[in-house]
């Protein structure tokens, strides 16, 4: 299938075509990255928090 939008002059060989896409992929690892978990002790006294919020008591 043809792009409507697409002009003869304006391709790309494979190659560059693959540089782009590598480029891409690179910079939205870096920007979308997991941030790093706690140290357990201190994920261990969060979820201890959060379990006195929820108790009535």
């Amino acid at each position: 299938m043809a792009w409507p939008y697409a002009d003869d002059s304006e391709q790309i060989d494979r190659r560059t075509s693959r540089s782009i896409c590598d480029a891409v992929g690179e910079r939205l690892q870096q920007s979308l990255r997991p941030e790093p978990r706690l140290p357990t002790h201190l994920e261990q006294l969060l979820n201890e928090l959060e379990r006195r919020d929820r108790d009535p008591h």
